[in-house]
């Protein structure tokens, strides 16, 4: 209700006026309105109205001046008068929404007083209950607003706008209450008081008619879905939307003629509120029809490049096969493609069906209509105010002039995609040029951030707390070139990073990039299912790469790099003195405490590497969802320095979406280090442990989880293995391998502008190819006041230590996992982009794994941008 102001309308007004004017008097109108003549006194003949205005005023009037009510009135001092003219002034004065109320006076004289109430102001407009709906989504649609003149109609108008916003979101309950608060000048507040209910429901869909396919199958192929179940709560098209009706019916139609049924059509489709007005039941009507299957299959062809024969090789539709009419489709869709790699962009194919009622058969024509070769008239740019107009041009596999082929545009367009620096869904459209034979390729690209200048925090289940400081811009100065500098700190890495790289150098197609860092490395193992630091490496290096395109999908690289590492490992923990603490020797590592193997790292070392990539990659974008790419890269070490190696790895990943939003990804890599080199001596590997291969993260195991290791248990005091103190060394090895098969989920169009991607995978892997270390097994050293401790061996014929001498517990090391025997494991997981940063989480479960080997079921990361 809307409360605070009183209206009379235009026709009582105008009544009102007339039956004062006929009867003569002067009293104002709406007197007239409470007022009736005697009974008994009848009254006197009607005079006609008529007359010259003598003088015209304005009363009542607060913000508009008078000459703009006599404006809008239409009335002048001088002009003549009538009945009808001053009803017509009367209602062109309601008609302009400015006056609550008019009254106009003094036609027996011919001295016309307008007397007005101007309709308030609008001071503010408020919103009140709406909490589904917020204020941002409300507003836009009301055309109501602060310093507008304040109208009724115009507030039963918007009160329809919000209550059809609610009905959009399925809300059909949702009603809206308007109301007036009067304040000073004029002025009022207009509350919209909502009551937004609960979302109406699809309670039930009925299907009159089926009789081939049962309803639940019918209604697996519509959009909308019945409310309630299990994980009823979890669904978001079970609310009642008319769009999504005539959605249904049109796929419920797309389906049958999947299915042969070609005259297949819905009679009627109704949905109606239930009797307590909180869901609704909808019932369609179908009529099925007779199946069909493919007749005659025939090709006509007026361009000489598609022979009839062509046409039906690539339509591959099948006489005798069910009809299906997306198979149509499909070979509608080929067609088109064929003809645009031959240079027909605009190619006129079209089917005609030919249906034959008795035999119940579709016969098919496919005709191909004479089109001219089209050649590039121009390339069109928009929408780029960063980027170059080179830089994008460059990706382009046409020029102006070339002749039109689809596959080229295409593989354009996938190369602009993989830049990153445009919105995701980027397309490359054709228009006709200013000739038939002339084709306009227009490219509109909405710019994405490059750069970027971010603190990032987050944590992950390995290196706990992770900050990273990173400048980085990768289309520095709109030419597509990459500057980058990061400073990382977490638990068991630290690095400082600056690097450059030119895709273009001297604008042809030469990448040329360098970078020079400083990294702290912290390795660790398990000690009692706790990570513990080991040894530490320390990595400055310098590194240059060059690289250019072999042929449009194939790129060649070189790189050198020139690093040197020094390998520590903590003295207070580590070392010991073997002469005691008055021997000549000093601190030396002590292989009770870190192990042979790792004493034998110590030191400082330079590496001189130069190396190769080859890379084929026709992916289609960031996120592939077709192509694949292929790896393979060696490094020599060995011009110069102390290390000599020669590393080889490959890889190949295939995408295929074998559905809409199904995403398979099939992966395997593998690599191998052969040593240019004698081993150091007995125990030791020709390859340090810096350079040799951990594999990368498996699922279902933790990191450095699998591959040879010593296992180093310690002796309690009474000479038995202790259950709590071991500890894991991940020793890595020389040759690696590993599968992987993923599949990406489709998600609803909700979910994925949450940036959610959850996939099921299976990962498969092993790490080996190490030489045996030297073991340790001592139960204890007895260890004098002065001088060389004896060892206390297993089975020793004397195992308790002399009076005056300090017992001190061994360890035994055992070596394992050096097998290429596979590891398997399986699981699910979720890559979210959120707003705060990437968020990943995996649940996997090891079913193959050998001795030693860390398993792992849950893992995750994530960071935060602030």
């Amino acid at each position: 209700m809307i409360s605070g102001t009183r209206i009379i309308g235009k026709r009582a007004g105008a009544m009102l006026l007339v039956g004062t004017i006929l009867g003569g008097w002067s009293a104002p109108v709406l007197a007239q309105a409470t007022t009736a003549p005697p009974a008994a006194a009848p009254a006197p003949a009607p005079a006609a109205v008529s007359g010259v205005i003598r003088s015209l005023s304005v009363r009542g009037n607060e913000r508009l001046e008078p000459e703009t009510v006599r404006a809008y009135a239409n009335l002048t001092p001088g002009d003549t008068y009538t009945a009808a003219s001053l009803d017509t002034a009367l209602k062109a004065l309601y008609a302009t929404e400015l006056f609550a109320d008019v009254v106009i006076t003094g036609a027996e004289t011919g001295h016309l007083v307008i007397t007005v109430r101007e309709n308030p102001v609008i001071n503010r407009i408020v919103l009140e209950g709406n909490k589904r709906l917020k204020s941002d989504k409300i507003l836009p649609e009301i055309k109501l607003a602060p310093r507008q003149i304040f109208t009724r109609s115009k507030v039963r108008a918007d009160v329809e706008r919000i209550v059809e916003l609610y009905r959009r979101e399925g809300r059909f309950a949702a009603r809206v209450e308007p109301k007036v608060v009067q304040l000073d000048q004029n002025r009022v507040d207009l509350v919209f008081e909502i009551f937004e209910g609960d979302k109406s429901k699809v309670r039930r869909i009925n299907i009159i008619g089926n009789e081939q396919f049962a309803d639940d199958r019918l209604r697996k192929e519509m959009f909308t879905r019945q409310a309630g179940g299990l994980l009823g709560f979890m669904k978001s098209n079970d609310s009642y939307d008319p769009d999504r009706l005539a959605a249904d019916q049109q796929k419920l139609r797309a389906f049958y003629l999947t299915q042969g049924y070609a005259d297949f059509r819905v009679v009627s489709a109704l949905a109606e509120l239930t009797p307590d007005r909180r869901d609704f039941i909808i019932t369609y009507v179908v009529e099925e029809g007779p199946r069909y299957r493919f007749g005659r299959v025939e090709a006509e062809s007026a361009l000489r490049d598609l022979s009839p024969a062509k046409i039906k090789e690539v339509a591959d539709l099948q006489p005798g096969a069910w009809f299906n009419a997306k198979a149509i489709e499909d070979a509608v869709v080929d067609l088109t493609e064929l003809a645009g790699n031959a240079g027909y962009a605009f190619a006129d194919i079209n089917p005609t069906y030919d249906r034959d009622p008795v035999k119940r058969e579709m016969n098919i024509t496919l005709r191909v209509g004479d089109t001219p070769r089209v050649y590039v008239e121009r390339i069109d740019i928009q929408g780029n105010t960063v980027t170059r107009d080179k830089v994008i041009r460059r990706e382009f596999r046409l020029n102006e002039g070339d002749a039109f082929n689809a596959i080229k545009v295409k593989r354009s367009q996938d190369r602009l995609q993989s830049l990153g620096f445009f919105q995701e869904k980027l397309e490359v459209k054709q228009t006709e040029g200013s000739a038939p034979d002339r084709i306009v390729l227009g490219v509109d690209v909405e710019e994405k951030s490059t750069g970027e200048l971010q603190l990032t925090g987050g944590y992950s289940s390995l290196e706990k707390f992770v900050l990273q400081l990173a400048v980085a811009q990768r289309n520095f100065m709109g030419k597509g070139q990459e500057l980058n500098a990061s400073i990382n700190y977490s638990r068991y890495a630290k690095s400082v990073q600056l690097g450059f790289v030119e895709p273009y150098l001297f604008d042809k197609q030469i990448l040329l990039g360098g970078e020079i860092y400083r990294r702290d490395f912290n390795s660790f193992n398990f000690v009692g299912g706790e990570r513990n630091k080991t040894y530490s490496q320390v990595s400055t290096g310098l590194g240059t790469r060059l690289g250019f395109p072999i042929t449009e999908f194939v790129n060649f690289g070189t790189r050198y790099s020139f690093v040197v590492d020094k390998i520590t490992l903590d003295k207070g923990t580590f070392f010991s003195d073997p002469d005691g603490p008055d021997g000549p020797e000093g601190l030396r590592c002590d292989p009770r405490l870190a192990g042979q193997y790792l004493c034998d790292e110590i030191g400082s070392r330079v590496t001189s590497a130069l190396g190769y990539s080859v890379v084929h990659d026709d992916t289609d974008g960031i996120r592939p969802t077709r192509g694949q790419r292929i790896l393979l890269s060696q490094d020599f070490a060995g011009l110069g320095g102390d290390v000599k190696y020669l590393r080889t790895r490959g890889s190949g990943t295939k995408y295929m979406e074998v559905r809409d939003g199904w995403v398979v990804s099939a992966h395997g890599e593998g690599g191998y280090i052969k040593a240019l080199t004698s081993s150091p001596g007995p125990g030791r590997d020709a390859i340090r442990i810096t350079d040799r291969f951990f594999g990368p993260q498996m699922r279902g195991f933790d990191i450095r989880g699998i591959g040879p290791r010593v296992v180093r248990t310690q002796y309690n005091a009474d000479g038995t293995l202790s259950d709590d103190n071991r500890a894991s060394d991940a020793l890595g090895g020389r040759a690696y391998y590993m599968g992987r098969l993923e599949l990406e989920f489709p998600t609803s169009s909700s979910i994925r502008n949450l940036g959610l991607r959850p996939t099921a995978f299976v990962d498969v892997g092993s790490v080996w190819s190490l030489t045996k270390p030297i073991l340790t097994n001592v139960v204890a050293i007895c260890q004098p006041a002065t001088g060389t401790g004896r060892q206390v061996l297993p089975g020793d014929a004397n195992p308790d230590c002399a009076t005056g001498e300090t017992r001190i517990p061994g360890v035994r090391e055992e070596f394992l996992g050096n097998s290429p025997k596979p590891r398997l494991a399986v699981g699910i997981g979720v890559n979210w982009v959120s707003p705060f940063g990437p968020f990943r989480i995996d649940i996997a479960k090891a079913l193959l794994s050998q001795e030693g080997d860390d398993t792992k079921l849950f893992s995750f990361n994530v960071g935060t941008q602030f």
